[in-house]
């Protein structure tokens, strides 16, 4: 075989190679070692120390017990349980008020970081040296466990007490997209000028945040995080435990960055069913799949409750991650809004903070095509993309 030929065959080799290496895998999330199983890691940073923990059902060891209780077993001094939306135990509906309390299993003080309180106050971190910080993300600006970890970091700053972040996968952490938040949309569900998926673990995210001096006045706090170990970015994760009621499986996960959209219109995705965040619908719309949601726990008041909601079920789309593009797919909400292009409550007042944006709804109902909205977005995620590449850890 001339040498020509040889060099040529080499090099398509090395090309299908390199193409396999970078196809979008899918694992389980013990293949990556958390930072919460790093225990010598910082375990010797919290002895003899008055410690606050920042946790919820997510914050689990590999063998399935919660942190809390392991760090209990090494004599760690729990001062204070802070915990997000969805309450310590994590059932709590979105939105829901969660009340404080006391955990009934340890007897530790249990302090909810959402509603009105969702910065801890002086007098809540009033004897307490030093904060842990173990939340399960998902790799979306409007998923409210990166505000929570803000607000905690900046009241930390405020007070001088250090942070420690123990990182974990991001489960959607293979691709950045999604329009850059305009400062003056800033809001609990989005308070960073970010893409709506921005491609961090959470320990990094918190570095930005940190290292962007994005915290009130410009503070910067104590931080220390403890990475994870075999993580792979290009891979979507199976967590262990649901982070959220209606994100109950990798699928959800996966498709939750796009379908969360429809929670700014009228149409339902599928709150009150054994399928939330895998499928959407609406009473008026024609495709043929079929749900009813129904009031259950986690969904107390779901849209369209009782009422037949036609639209499309994604679960196959997600089985076929591998080939789809990774991206927003925008296809869903352009086509439910052809479908009810009637409906003059198809937009409610949250679909700008979910964006971001300002122009983006009336984009959608001037019928601009995919690609036109998304070239409005290039520039802001090419700035963004400096900014990520400072704080990448793996």
């Amino acid at each position: 075989m001339p040498r020509k030929i040889l060099a040529l065959f080499a090099i398509l080799i090395s090309i299908s190679l390199n193409i396999k290496a970078q196809e979008l895998k899918l694992l389980d999330a013990k293949d990556a070692v958390t930072g919460a199983m790093q225990t010598e890691n910082y375990l010797p940073l919290l002895e003899y120390k008055h410690v606050g923990v920042v946790a919820n059902q997510t914050s689990i060891m590999d063998n399935g017990t919660h942190l809390i209780d392991t760090l209990l077993s090494y004599n760690i001094d729990i001062q204070c349980i802070f915990t997000p939306e969805h309450g310590f135990r994590g059932t709590a509906d979105e939105g829901a008020s969660i009340a404080s309390g006391v955990d009934a299993k340890t007897g530790i003080s249990i302090v909810s970081l959402y509603g009105k309180n969702k910065k801890p106050t002086a007098e809540q971190l009033q004897g307490i040296d030093i904060l842990l910080f173990d939340l399960q993300d998902v790799g979306c600006r409007f998923y409210t466990y990166i505000s929570t970890m803000t607000y905690v970091m900046e009241a930390a700053a405020e007070n001088e007490i250090p942070v420690i972040v123990l990182d974990r996968p991001n489960p959607n952490g293979f691709y950045v997209d999604g329009p850059v938040l305009e400062k003056e949309n800033s809001s609990f569900v989005g308070m960073h000028c970010v893409p709506i998926v921005y491609g961090l673990t959470i320990g990094e995210y918190a570095l930005m945040v940190n290292g962007e001096q994005w915290l009130t006045a410009g503070l910067q706090c104590d931080l220390t995080v403890i990475p994870l170990g075999n993580y792979i970015r290009n891979a979507i994760y199976k967590l262990p435990v649901k982070p959220s009621p209606n994100l109950p499986n990798w699928e959800s996960v996966y498709l939750y960055p796009s379908l969360c959209l429809f929670e700014g219109t009228d149409v339902s995705v599928g709150r009150g069913t054994d399928m939330p965040f895998q499928v959407y619908g609406h009473p008026a719309m024609t495709d043929d799949f079929v749900f009813i949601p129904r009031t259950a726990e986690g969904h107390r008041a779901p849209l369209y409750s009782d009422k037949e909601c036609h639209g499309k079920n994604l679960t196959e789309y997600a089985h076929n991650y591998q080939n789809n593009e990774q991206k927003l797919n925008l296809s869903w909400i352009l086509d439910a809004r052809k479908q009810l292009k009637d409906d003059e409550k198809f937009f409610n007042n949250y679909f700008i903070k979910l964006v971001g944006i300002a122009d983006m709804q009336q984009k959608i109902d001037s019928g601009a095509s995919e690609d036109e909205i998304r070239s409005s977005w290039k520039s802001g995620i090419d700035n963004y993309l400096i900014i990520r590449e400072k704080y990448l850890i793996y």
